[in-house]
């Protein structure tokens, strides 16, 4: 089902993926490629799965994998992938009727802070006193745009919040290595805890230069699929701080993974729209270190998502991931 928000980058394609079983038990789970996504669900992935083992998940998850290599390795099929693989999560916890962050480990967080990702100096100034842990100004940058401009509007929130506001920085992939030498070298004295994604995905090369002469941590990965693509990041150092999608990485099998080789290679996670709830019940149980991100509303049409109070977000109650549908608000 093609589920694209409204509010949120609906060229996207978000899907929504529903998965029966045999005795009736319902899973669900969101991944992303819009209608080319749903093809790749409905006629490679779909027949295949039908009449298997619901349970096993990870196995699952590399046979999915093997079929849609011809969709490629990263992208599309991946981010198909993913919305399969959570909905299979979703009827693991189900199952034994339990909250699927009990699934992943009986140590369980109440809740967890929360940083806020503004899309201006005004709302990340605003944002300020809403007792977020950390706050993100979106600046991204035209080609016509003076890297003056970034650098003046970062400093504008530094200067109004004070220097004990942790804040961090995201360009989208707008510039290359020189401009963010650049604007590095601007802002050293603003303390910065990340720049994202300053360069392309698969600009590995850039990344490796800026590894070694950026003063500012680089943080990235929101655009990176399958935990083995994240492994070369880490073992790299190619960020200080990686980001997965899990909507589009793999879904829950892979980001469980990109967990474990973070602790391996002492890199920080800390996935990409951590405050919705495909991403929040590993946070809340596998990740030392938790940092949920907030920001516009994403992806609306689902229902019953913890809210975020005095700057922290908590789980419910409720088995599996805990949520449902407004079928009004999905596309078909």
């Amino acid at each position: 089902m093609d589920a694209g928000p409204k509010d949120w980058r609906g060229w996207l394609g978000q899907i929504l993926v529903i998965i029966e079983t045999e005795d009736g038990l319902i899973g669900y789970g969101v991944g992303g490629g819009g209608k080319a996504g749903i093809h790749v669900v409905e006629t490679v992935i779909r027949h295949a799965l039908v009449g298997e083992d619901a349970t096993d998940v990870e196995e699952i998850w590399e046979h999915m994998y093997s079929l849609t290599l011809p969709y490629g390795q990263k992208g599309l099929a991946i981010m198909a992938i993913s919305g399969v693989d959570l909905a299979l999560w979703d009827l693991r916890a189900k199952r034994v009727d339990k909250p699927l962050a009990h699934v992943l480990s009986e140590d369980v967080k109440m809740s967890v802070p929360t940083y806020k990702t503004g899309w201006s100096p005004d709302e990340v100034i605003a944002d300020g006193t809403q007792g977020f842990a950390a706050l993100k100004l979106h600046v991204g940058i035209r080609p016509s745009q003076d890297i003056g401009d970034v650098v003046g509007q970062i400093r504008k929130v530094r200067n109004k919040l004070g220097p004990d506001v942790q804040l961090m920085g995201d360009a989208f992939m707008k510039l290359d290595v020189e401009k963010t030498l650049k604007i590095a070298d601007e802002l050293k004295d603003v303390n910065l805890g990340w720049l994202e994604e300053p360069l392309p995905a698969d600009d590995l090369e850039g990344y490796a230069r800026l590894r070694d002469e950026c003063p500012i941590p680089i943080s990235g990965g929101e655009h990176e699929y399958t935990a083995k693509a994240f492994e070369v990041l880490m073992r790299d150092r190619l960020h200080v701080i990686v980001q997965p999608d899990v909507n589009w990485c793999g879904g829950l099998t892979e980001l469980v993974k990109i967990y474990e080789m973070g602790q391996k290679y002492d890199i920080k996670v800390c996935p990409h729209r951590g405050c919705e709830i495909w991403s929040l019940h590993a946070i809340c149980t596998i990740d030392p270190d938790p940092l949920a991100e907030s920001g516009r509303p994403w992806i609306t049409w689902v229902k019953d998502q913890p809210e975020i109070v005095e700057g922290k977000i908590g789980l419910g109650d409720a088995p599996g991931f805990g949520v449902r549908f407004d079928e009004a608000d999905i596309g078909g």
